[in-house]
């Protein structure tokens, strides 16, 4: 491997520590190859150069040379104190995605362990996905069971997650948001997970700056205002305590204040229905000692100095949190009358604080054992939870909501009638408890005490509650228990029992809805099909009857389902009478089609299809004004397409003809034609706006099929609308009187070939 000369080939700056180990291992060109294996520099920096030389010539959307990235990644995972493995991983994480390097090469030239960490962060950008959200959902399934085998892989993962944070704004509109999003649902919920706070913090004002961009600058703006007087204040509070602890004879390692991140104000404005200055504590003071027993005597000095606040202690010393942080917390009236937090914690507490479970590398010789889920490692039970659900969670919107749910942090515990504590989420009940006790505990559930005092199994749980769960051989779950249940390890025991025992009613009720879709004609046949196992194994199943009762269940869509089968008769190219080539009626956005039409020359709107069967295509939706090509499909006539429609783009030659409107008859018809399609309109959300746009589409003559609208706070409303329509002319006259409204801010139309009339 070539070297580099810094001063003229690297065409980006380098931390200090990175040009000593290029330096150092230049000077070293000429060991033996046993000994550049196991030399930890010389790992690092030919990962380094290997990455330099490949990403060559690419460049970020900022303009910068792209490797700026891997190196800044590089240099977080070596600030967190990763091993040589993990910082040659974050050179090296992007190169399997962005070049013609494989796997196997990096393997090749790393060895196992650079190839683990590099696999585990690749996303799946060569494979073809229904939907972003498959997408996504398998992306993550992927990168927890790389967790499972290396848990490092996620702290590379959150390297390389902070530097796109930090460089986000060069990303349009709609990234920025997507990812602001993701991260705010996943990586910063991961981060806490593993207690790695510095990274957490950090994730959480980023994704808040991105997605509530008002609300960000108006609190970044009030505590830089109040900065100055809040110093001022912390520094008089800690010259109190560092007197008072000296006085005492408790050797305090430190007394620092620290700011509270933004995102955590604007949470506690949100949760408390207050405004900015009526949020007093807006920093904390935290004290580092010696011993577990310091913490506590430095406890007592702080509720000596300062009058406590009732019912703000926590001990999580002698309580940890699941992510392993442990501290004192109590909260004190200052010396100007105003609320104060106080952090007590022994230096090692800190670190692991701070780096979470980085502290083992940082701060630790361990073993690579270390590196492993282990199944009696409590810190990573839910990550075990994630990997056992994750082949039995199909939906790709159900796994999602699923990792998201489990990544928030436990913060309710809860006791056996033996002592054992339980962490539980938020709102938990008695059936959360039974089931994170033991799956079978939950599905013979009849009772629960709680305290001493039979209660009703809805009951929700709090902090030192003593629960006891009643079982009796004959009880069993019941689906109202999905009503009130909290956790989702909870919900999927119970859905899993339901569908064991109504198994045969679930195949039968998928099998209906299935043949209801693609019709009787041959629906056995299809059914034995190799093709329709196909599908089955495609959707994750073992068999044609497992996906069936997932779909009879619910677990499985319909619109995934045919999306499958498309797939797979696009391949196989299955003879005409085993099923037509795409099913008949379907409630999805990508295959809703009109029923056929039997033309003739003297009325058809269309011209070329003279005597034959066709339809108007759904995915497309075309419309008359528009090019138009027909498409012979394998038992439904011709399906008529806009030109460019996706669904044509792989179509053989043969089966395509050549289709356009019959203008003469379009204008001559007493009563014209109308064509449904769908379009999304992006608003500003207000009381009325629905209103006044139904109103502008009924003054254009329009008719209004269906209407959806979703909201969420700080953001615009999106409403999707199906219309009717006669022509392109009609519908650039909709877009056009839409447009005039001032609170509109974009409005396109739905489906294949995507774009905006007018």
């Amino acid at each position: 491997m070539s070297s580099l000369l810094l001063d003229s080939s690297v065409d980006v700056s380098l931390p200090e520590w990175l040009k000593k180990c290029l330096r150092e291992t230049s000077a070293k060109s000429n060991v033996g190859e046993d000994e550049r294996t196991h030399n930890d520099s010389i790992l690092i920096c030919n990962a380094f150069k290997f990455a330099y030389q490949l990403h060559q010539g690419q460049s970020r959307k900022s303009g910068e040379p792209y490797i700026a990235h891997p190196v800044a990644v590089a240099d977080l995972l070596r600030d967190l104190g990763g091993s040589p493995a993990m910082i040659a991983a974050g050179f090296l994480h992007d190169v399997v995605e962005d070049t013609e390097v494989t796997i196997e090469q990096i393997e090749e030239n790393f060895g196992p362990e650079v190839r683990l960490l590099v696999e585990g962060v690749t996303k799946l950008s060569k494979i073809n996905f229904t939907s972003k959200t498959e997408s996504q959902a398998e992306n993550f399934r992927r990168m927890f069971l790389a967790m499972a085998q290396d848990i490092r892989v996620i702290v590379v993962k959150l390297a390389d997650r902070l530097h796109n944070m930090r460089t986000l704004q060069y990303m349009s509109e709609a990234s920025r948001r997507r990812s602001a999003q993701e991260t705010r649902d996943i990586f910063a919920p991961l981060a806490n997970r593993l207690g790695i706070w510095r990274i957490k913090w950090e994730l959480e004002d980023l994704a808040f700056k991105y997605l509530e961009p008002e609300a960000f600058r108006e609190i970044q703006q009030h505590v830089s205002e109040k900065r100055t007087a809040r110093e001022e204040k912390l520094t008089k509070a800690t010259e109190v305590l560092k007197d008072r602890m000296r006085l005492a004879g408790i050797k305090c390692l430190d007394v620092s204040g620290r700011p509270k991140h933004l995102h955590s104000i604007y949470q506690k404005m949100q949760r408390q229905q207050k405004e900015f200055h009526e949020i007093y504590d807006l920093a904390a003071l935290r004290i580092i000692v010696q011993t577990n027993e310091d913490c506590y005597r430095a406890l007592a000095v702080v509720h000596d100095s300062f009058r406590p606040i009732p019912g703000r202690f926590k001990d999580y010393i002698g309580l940890p949190k699941p992510n392993r942080y442990q501290s004192l917390h109590t909260g004190v009236i200052g010396l100007t009358g105003r609320p104060l937090e106080v952090q007590i914690r022994t230096m090692e507490m800190h670190h692991i604080a701070e780096y979470g479970i980085a502290a083992h590398w940082k701060y630790k010789e361990t073993g690579a054992s270390n590196s492993q889920v282990t199944g009696t490692d409590e810190k990573f039970t839910w990550l075990r939870q994630l990997l056992e659900w994750q082949s039995d969670l199909k939906d790709a919107q159900e796994y999602l909501d699923s990792v998201k749910d489990n990544l928030f942090e436990d913060d309710v515990y809860v006791f056996t009638p033996k002592g054992d504590v339980v962490p539980l989420s938020p709102g938990a009940t008695t059936i959360d408890f039974a089931y994170r006790i033991h799956t079978e505990v939950g599905n013979h559930c009849a009772g629960a005490r709680v305290n001493g005092r039979i209660v009703p199994l809805s009951t929700r749980l709090h902090n030192g509650d003593i629960v006891d769960i009643i079982t009796q051989k004959n009880s069993h779950p019941s689906l109202d228990w999905l009503n009130f249940v909290r956790t989702s390890a909870a919900k999927y025991r119970i859905k899993q029992w339901y569908k064991r025992s109504h198994r045969d009613e679930n195949i039968a009720r998928g099998r209906d809805i299935l043949e209801k879709e693609l019709g009787k004609t041959g629906f056995d046949n299809l059914l034995k099909s190799d093709a329709m196992h196909t599908v089955a194994e495609k959707c994750n199943y073992h068999s044609v009857e497992d996906l069936l009762a997932a779909l009879g269940y619910g677990e499985i869509t319909l619109n995934l389902v045919l999306n499958r089968w498309r797939e797979v008769i696009k391949v196989e190219q299955p003879v005409a009478d085993v099923i037509p080539f795409i099913p008949k009626e379907s409630t999805s956005k990508t295959a809703r089609e009109s029923q056929p039409i039997s033309s003739r020359a003297s009325d058809s709107p269309i011209i070329g299809v003279e005597g034959l069967v066709y339809y108007i295509a759904g995915c497309c939706t075309p419309i008359p004004g528009e090019g138009i090509i027909g498409v012979v499909t394998r038992g439904r006539g011709i399906s008529v397409h806009r030109q460019g429609c996706q669904n044509v783009d792989h179509v053989e030659c043969e089966r395509l003809v050549p289709v356009s409107w019959n203008t003469g008859v379009i204008e001559t018809q007493s009563r014209p034609y109308t064509y449904a399609i769908d379009i999304q309109i992006e608003t500003l959300d207000r009381v009325g706006i629905l209103k006044d746009i139904l109103s502008r589409l009924s003054d254009q003559g329009i008719n209004v099929r269906h209407a959806n609208v979703k909201t969420a706070l700080g953001q615009p409303a999106l409403m999707d609308l199906g219309i009717d329509v006669r022509d392109r002319t009609q519908l650039e006259n909709v877009f056009i009187q839409i447009k005039k409204m001032s609170d509109i801010l974009n409005i396109r139309r739905i489906g294949q070939v995507e774009e905006s009339p007018g």
